[in-house]
């Protein structure tokens, strides 16, 4: 595996954001809020959101390689009945894809979350077909706890959603 850190986001990361986030094989598996393209403004407001709720409602790390951003790792606390759960997101460059680097962030960010929160659960909601991402959420220990059929409409397509969720006391 390749070595990475895990960081806060800054400022200066956003022309390696855009490099990396401005790919429509990386936002083809995420939620329509990604945007794509991805711009220079969209980087600016994505990493100001990052730095003024980090520790409140959310810890949101850039995956750095070299020194440069390269991808994202993202848990998001629940609100009202769902407040002792948390949600995982998380990107990394198509460049990076296979080198186990996601399911060892992926791990790192969990431990952090349930160390920082009085949490229960961290849950990733991620699309059926995108099994790199599924082997992921399995490799770093996470249990498929069901599967939304035609939850999501994305470029043009209906598909199912599946449903992982890794418990506190599972977490490695």
């Amino acid at each position: 595996m390749t070595d990475f850190v895990l960081r806060p986001w800054e400022e200066a990361d956003a022309a390696s954001l855009v490099r990396w986030a401005d790919d429509p094989a990386v936002a083809a598996n995420l939620r329509d809020v990604f945007p794509s393209p991805y711009t220079p403004a969209d980087a600016a407001w994505f990493i100001r959101d990052c730095m003024d709720r980090e520790g409140r409602d959310q810890l949101c790390r850039a995956i750095a390689l070299g020194g440069e951003a390269v991808g994202c790792v993202t848990v998001t606390l629940g609100t009202d009945v769902g407040r002792r759960s948390a949600e995982l997101g998380y990107w990394l460059g198509r460049a990076w894809w296979g080198q186990g680097i996601m399911t060892e962030a992926v791990g790192r960010m969990c431990r952090l979350a349930f160390s920082v929160w009085d949490i229960l659960r961290i849950q990733a909601e991620v699309f059926a077909p995108n099994t790199g991402s599924r082997r992921v959420l399995e490799k770093a220990g996470f249990t498929l706890e069901g599967t939304r059929r035609a939850a999501v409409y994305k470029n043009g397509q209906v598909t199912d959603a599946c449903v992982y969720a890794l418990l506190k006391e599972e977490r490695t």
